[in-house]
């Protein structure tokens, strides 16, 4: 998809506060600083529209990024952030929750995880959650770039493996640097929205 238009429509913490225009929904899902904001301006084509941030936790509300009037990407807070209260995390998690399980719009989620390293138990955690809900997810292993290219194969696999990914279940190694993914990663969206 070539998007055209791209707009940050609203930031909501509460299902009342969801858009209602009826547009399909592709959630964002990763934990903290594993390179949402990057992968999203990669798909926007833009260089700096969902701001990247060096903090961990910085997004603490689900974000709705109009793309082109056809469909809402919608940025879900990192999760897995120890440094913000107990308290802070458990509302987090509720909210994410409660947009997982009870949106109807939401036609899948892009679960992003760190390619460099093996799957955290935060990770591991989340792909079970996802699986336990039956969402469509669409794994991609992020920052490939910093991989040799003789490794990628290797790691790819090991990820598949420790995520105990299934035939059906896809994952796409994803670089912002050099874009590696992006049409795959694109092709998922479009594939789910027409559904």
């Amino acid at each position: 998809m070539k998007v055209n238009d791209v707009e940050l429509v609203m930031s909501a913490v509460d299902p009342k506060q969801y858009p209602n225009t009826g547009y399909p929904e592709i959630g964002f899902l990763g934990r903290s600083n594993v390179g949402k904001s990057s992968l999203t301006n990669v798909l926007f084509n833009r260089r700096d529209y969902a701001h990247t941030s060096g903090q961990p936790g910085k997004t603490q509300t689900l974000n709705f990024y109009d793309v082109n009037h056809q469909l809402y990407f919608v940025d879900v807070p990192g999760y897995g952030y120890a440094r913000v209260s107990k308290q802070e995390r458990e509302k987090w998690a509720e909210m994410i929750e409660t947009y997982l399980t009870q949106r109807t719009k939401l036609r899948g989620v892009v679960n992003l995880i760190d390619g460099r390293h093996e799957p955290s138990d935060y990770d591991i955690q989340m792909r079970d959650w996802l699986d336990y809900y039956n969402i469509p997810v669409l794994y991609v292993a992020t920052k490939v770039d910093k991989l040799p290219k003789s490794k990628l194969k290797q790691q790819k696999e090991m990820l598949q493996n420790k995520l105990e990914l299934q035939d059906n279940e896809k994952l796409v190694m994803f670089s912002a640097k050099t874009k590696v993914g992006k049409d795959e990663i694109w092709n998922w969206i479009e594939d789910k929205i027409k559904a």
